[in-house]
């Protein structure tokens, strides 16, 4: 039997010494390894089975021009998307069954620009000094296993050999893996946040007793971010969208936002989805000490010790209506808005600490203002967000128009 392949990505003249002890402990392990040089300046000290120049050219650039124009951020993201470009062939022909990348900061930004094309499943693994700083951000909504490398990347010691053995041993358990049945039932997405479990959690029942199979996305702006890069490539085939609360990080400048893609990807696609408000009435910081100065005078709810909620005013709930009513207006496929109008998360019901029907009139009419004209269906319901009644509602209107759209399909 041929042993698995794991592409080993990083910048040899200053890290060869550890790619060659990688190398030697990948093949200890079972597996088999193939060196990509993504280096631009020294010589490198082990011999690669992919150079530099052929990376450098993979992204339509010659490594003695990058060498020579000094630009260090320039010349990696020529090096990570000529990485990128190669790899993707190795795994489309099947001669590449996992990466793995060892650096610091200039190693790992290589290695999320590299791998960042990769699939979901496929098994990729980043050992980087960067780890505890920058965690999430390395690893950019994507399944990348993180190691921290604990200590410098500086040479061969007790810590360092460590670390990179493990890594070794892991990317090859990893590629050795049995793949994991995929099923028959078609595909849903669901977005949930801690103070919108109870009712998403009965939608979603719902649509599991219905045939659907359901990944649910915590709405923490990674989570968010994640779920819009999976929509297409997963098949995606009915969203409950019911907690968009990281459009209103976004537009009040809160800790979690997930981009401009947040709540277009599934429009775009033309997937049937249902949509809400859950979560619109806060923003979200860290600790209490970590909020904005500027934002003292508000009405602030200590979730726990991490997170520190603050109640949106009127004039945020109208802007963060109109862009989530934007985004909605621009979906091909059908779409469903249905709005609770006694309260978008547990904590803004009626005696709750941010009930506020100012506030909840105002995103109501921005939702009215940029979804006129469109094609999107505009449901108001006299519940919460966490009510039996509007979940039944919401997931039962997410089977009819998903339905709808799979006949249409079909014709």
């Amino acid at each position: 039997m041929k042993s698995p392949v794991v592409a080993l990505v990083g910048t040899l003249d200053t890290k060869g010494e550890e790619y060659a002890y990688l190398r030697d402990r990948i093949q200890e392990a079972g597996g088999s390894a193939l060196l990509i040089d993504a280096g631009v300046l020294g010589r490198p000290s082990v011999t690669p089975d992919i150079t530099r120049q052929a990376v450098a050219q993979a992204a339509g650039r010659e490594i003695a021009d990058l060498a020579a124009a000094g630009d260090r951020a320039a010349a990696l993201g020529v090096m990570g998307r000529g990485v990128g470009m190669i790899l993707a062939e190795l795994v489309e022909s099947g001669s590449c069954s996992g990466v793995l990348a060892v650096g610091g900061s200039g190693g790992t930004s290589v290695a999320v620009l590299a791998f960042s094309g990769l699939p979901f499943g496929f098994p990729k693994m980043i050992v980087s000094t960067q780890v505890a700083a920058a965690g999430g951000a390395i690893a950019g909504g994507s399944d990348v296993l993180l190691m921290s490398s604990v200590a410098d990347i500086a040479g061969l010691n007790r810590l360092t050999r460590r670390v990179l053995s493990n890594a070794a041993a892991a990317i090859v358990g990893a590629v050795g893996a049995p793949p994991v049945p995929v099923g028959d039932r078609s595909l849903a997405f669901a977005t949930m946040l801690g103070l919108t479990t109870t009712g998403v959690t009965a939608a979603n029942v719902r649509l599991q007793e219905s045939g659907y199979e359901v990944v649910t996305f915590h709405a923490t702006g990674e989570g968010g971010r994640t779920m819009e890069k999976l929509i297409g490539p997963m098949g995606v085939r009915a969203m409950l969208d019911l907690t968009t609360v990281e459009i209103a990080d976004e537009v009040v400048g809160g800790a979690k936002p997930a981009g401009d893609d947040r709540l277009r990807t599934a429009g775009r696609l033309g997937v049937a989805q249902v949509v809400s408000t859950g979560g619109t009435d806060m923003v979200r910081f860290g600790p209490r000490d970590s909020v904005p100065e500027h934002f003292d005078n508000r009405l602030f709810h200590v979730h726990n010790d991490l997170v520190t909620l603050m109640r949106t005013s009127p004039e945020e709930c109208l802007e963060i209506g109109r862009v989530i009513g934007t985004r909605l207006a621009e979906a091909v496929g059908p779409a469903v808005l249905i709005v609770p109008t006694r309260g978008s998360s547990a904590i803004s019901v009626e005696g709750g600490p941010f009930h506020d029907p100012v506030a909840d009139a105002a995103l109501v009419d921005g939702l009215r203002e940029s979804l006129a004209g469109s094609d999107a269906e505009v449901v108001r319901m006299d519940a919460h967000i966490n009510d039996p009644a509007f979940s039944q509602a919401a997931a039962d209107r997410l089977l009819t128009i998903s339905e709808r759209n799979d006949r249409a399909e079909q014709q």
